[in-house]
């Protein structure tokens, strides 16, 4: 009975560029050449959902990593050069970044557990929920635009966050560019001085050190591939300060983008109709014959009832009056929306932004914790005072909201009136009574917005500009065309006598001529220098503790797809050790190489090289009555290889064979034997790897039955997951995918001894059919997966399994 469990197996229409299994689920993430993310589940590889490329996220998928917790999965994407955060129960986009280069490849880790650190931070968040309110989810109509405060969740923010235990997204690509984001998304620190492409990464889980995969290439040799360890001891350091600035500063992110998607709400409650007065006054202006100012013919309709020609042909026949009393709602229904969005959503954002900058101040102040991770009061203190003239702009638009309202009701009521009587209509008695009062108001509405913008259009040339909200709405760095009128204001006027107060650090500049956009984004300048302060600070500290130059990447290579290939990387976190495996084909091509370092740069390893030798005799375990799947003589070549855990490399094998039928095997290779050796290798640093092979120990190894011989397909790579004990097979021509359990041999093996005592004169062939048959029949109460087990068959290919999407992956 051969070893591993299939459970699935698929053709695919277009090839897979990288494959990931969740770490917490049975789930497989699949990029393929499409620019398609799909997303199957173990049982018969059914498909979850897919995700198709679009112009926001991009095409060119690049690499793939999960979250630690299995709940989010990050794709970058080359063309737009954007990491790309995905819900992986629901397929939506939470969050996206842009990058500087392309990424070539990504790996998310989590750091280990501290339960001290822990609930000290839990109870700090619980102390800001307690001071601060719950932001209000944005208006259905507009939500949209991002997912991230969606109405179906209430609590946003944590949900990106995920667990207070610190998690890092390590990205890298082309010119040694790798930078760091804690929780996927607030970067930490980005790194310098390295060279080469990045093809692998791996941040160790106590933060001591970070291992990188290079190529670097030149024009005379081929690409070369290096080792380099970078020291992050800083990280590990100042684990606590690190884990609190970075859940302070993603709070602040996020809030920023609370505040970006409430400006854009608001800009989609303006509408263009508003514009209408503006439009046809400057029309008016154009195109009227008399020198009488359009502020003199309105008095005079007030006044007196009497109309120009011009201005009763503008009021009739181009605003007409439905078109004024459509306009009135319009002003109305938006006026109101956007009063209701300041005061909700600007205000209250702009208020949690205060209380978490305020506190990350304090941090900054705390220099003996804090001063390391490149915190700066001055540059905090900035961003504090420019979030305080955000909220001063906003509550100046309230008053330009209320104001507007008001007058705009008055106007446009006496002119309804107005028009009315001049098209002999009926005027209903509630509205035919005016006030001197009302009278003078409206007087002064002339007066005040008439007046002003002719002088503008005289002097500019520009638009009347009656409707005085759209003007702080617009993201233009011109001043605003028509600022408040400060003139009468007791307090500006006594802050401009006061030779203390004109230039008091106390007091939040206003910028009256400024539109409410051109604030937002001088705040979110000053708030993206505190951001990136961190981050080159952290960078800086990042040196170099090593560098092992490997070998040469042959011609043959060039055409594989850079995802799959090796070296890969692994962080053994009891033994606090970095692993890279990875062979050298030109030089040895049965052999396994891996190399050991210390997560500690300053920690020495022993024995930290190892060869092992593939082949040597495949030897069969004592208790396992099926022979070696081939002869004892035979070698092998490696074509991938994973670690499956601590102490299991999970490998892809080619017999060496001449002619066409070489033999693919999935093994599973114990490494317990193959750590304990007792030579030392001497490296020396001026050479590549592979000029110094003969000094490399060689281990040779003897797998047992935990062996499969892929059959009707050419297995190529192979991802696993030790903790799920699954693997995914894929051909060489990257469509044809097997999935296998890779702990259901013993079940295996017990039905195989009841099937063998009832059918004992069958041939083996016989025997194998009839016990895939029964052990797939007697796994039939796990509903579902039990019936499509049995429609699989380790001979099958094709596409034979049904691609219905699943709709709950929980």
């Amino acid at each position: 009975m051969p070893a591993f469990r299939q459970v699935g197996e698929k053709q695919l229409p277009n090839p897979i560029l990288y494959m990931a299994w969740s770490p917490k689920r049975d789930l497989i993430a699949l990029a393929n050449t499409a620019g398609e993310l799909l997303l199957h589940r173990l049982a018969s590889f059914q498909r979850v959902w897919s995700l198709p490329p679009n112009e926001n996220t991009g095409k060119e998928i690049t690499s793939l990593a999960w979250r630690p917790d299995g709940k989010i999965l990050a794709f970058s994407v080359g063309d737009t050069k954007q990491v790309v955060l995905c819900d992986a129960e629901k397929a939506e986009i939470l969050h996206l970044f842009p990058v500087d280069y392309p990424v070539s490849c990504m790996h998310w880790m989590e750091v280990q557990d501290d339960s001290s650190t822990l609930s000290l931070f839990s109870e700090s968040e619980n102390e800001s929920s307690r001071f601060l309110p719950k932001l209000p989810t944005l208006p259905k109509s507009y939500s949209t635009t991002s997912k991230i405060f969606s109405e179906e969740k209430s609590d946003e923010v944590t949900n990106l966050l995920g667990e207070v235990r610190l998690n890092v997204l390590v990205v890298g690509g082309p010119s040694g560019f790798v930078e760091l984001y804690a929780y996927g998304l607030y970067k930490i620190a980005t790194l310098s001085g390295i060279s080469g492409t990045c093809r692998s990464l791996g941040l160790s889980s106590d933060l001591k050190s970070l291992s990188v995969i290079t190529e670097i290439r030149s024009t005379e040799d081929n690409p070369e591939i290096h080792y380099i360890q970078l020291d992050t001891g800083l990280l590990s350091s100042c684990l606590p300060e690190l884990t609190k600035m970075a859940r302070k500063f993603t709070h602040i992110s996020t809030l920023l983008q609370y505040l970006r998607l409430s400006l854009t709400c608001m800009c989609e409650a303006w509408e263009d109709i508003l514009m209408q007065m503006d439009l046809r006054l400057t029309k008016f202006v154009q195109e009227k014959n008399t020198s009488t100012q359009v502020q003199d013919e309105f008095l005079e309709l007030l006044l007196w009832g009497h109309a120009s020609p011009e201005l009763q042909a503008l009021l009739m026949n181009q605003l007409t009056v439905k078109g004024l009393k459509m306009l009135g709602q319009s002003i109305d229904s938006s006026y109101s929306s956007i009063q209701k969005l300041v005061i909700s959503h600007l205000q209250s954002g702009s208020e949690a932004l205060l209380y978490h900058l305020s506190e990350v101040k304090g941090m900054a102040l705390w220099k003996q914790k804090f001063q390391p991770l490149g915190l700066d009061p001055a540059a905090i203190e900035d961003a504090i005072v420019a979030v305080g003239s955000f909220t001063l702009k906003a509550s100046e638009l309230l008053q330009v909201i209320d104001k507007s309202m008001k007058n705009f009701k008055a106007f446009f009521r006496w002119l309804y009136v107005a028009m009315l009587r001049m098209s002999e209509d009926h005027v209903p008695p509630e509205l035919n009574k005016m006030t001197q009062k009302d009278l003078a108001f409206v007087a002064d509405f002339l007066s005040e917005h008439f007046s002003a913008n002719e002088e503008l259009f005289d002097r500019k040339g520009k638009y009347f500009n009656v409707e005085r909200v759209g003007q702080y709405l617009k993201d233009e760095d011109e001043d605003l065309i028509s600022p408040p009128n400060m003139e009468g204001n007791q307090w500006v006027t006594f802050v401009k006598q006061s030779t203390h107060l004109k230039d008091s650090p106390l007091l939040f500049p206003t910028y009256p001529q400024k539109s409410l956009h051109f604030v937002k984004r001088m705040m979110e300048g000053f708030i993206d220098l505190c951001l990136q302060k961190p981050a080159e600070v952290i960078g800086h500290s990042v040196k170099q503790a090593v560098c092992l130059r490997l070998y040469t990447v042959p011609e043959s290579s060039e055409n594989t797809p850079r995802l799959f290939e090796l070296p890969s990387l692994w962080n053994n976190k009891k033994a606090g050790m970095h692993y890279v495996v990875f062979c050298m084909p030109e030089i040895s091509p049965s052999k396994i190489y891996i190399l050991r370092r210390a997560t500690d740069p300053n920690r020495s390893v022993p024995n930290g090289l190892v060869a092992l030798n593939l082949s040597t005799p495949l030897n069969s375990s004592i208790e396992d009555e099926t022979p070696a799947p081939t002869s004892t003589d035979c070698s092998y070549n490696c074509l991938d290889a994973r670690f499956y855990d601590d102490e299991t490399l999970t490998v892809v094998l080619q017999s060496v064979e001449d002619g066409e039928n070489k033999m693919h095997i999935l093994t599973q290779l114990p490494l317990n034997s193959a750590m304990s050796w007792d030579e030392e290798f001497t490296w020396d640093l001026t050479l590549r790897l592979e000029q110094q092979t003969e000094g490399i120990p060689v281990q040779g190894l003897a797998w047992g039955n935990q062996s499969r011989e892929m059959d009707n397909i050419k297995a190529q790579f192979v991802a696993v997951n030790g903790i799920r004990k699954v693997a995914c097979v894929l051909s060489a021509n990257l469509r044809h995918i097997r999935v296998f359990e890779m702990d259901a041999e013993e079940e295996e093996e017990e039905e195989e001894r009841a099937d063998e005592s009832q059918e004992m004169s069958s041939d083996q062939d016989r025997l194998e059919e009839s016990m895939t048959t029964q052990s797939d029949a007697g796994e039939g109460g796990d509903g579902a997966r039990g019936v499509e087990d049995a429609q699989v068959t380790d001979q099958g290919s094709g596409d034979i399994l049904d691609d219905t999407a699943g709709s709950d992956i929980l």
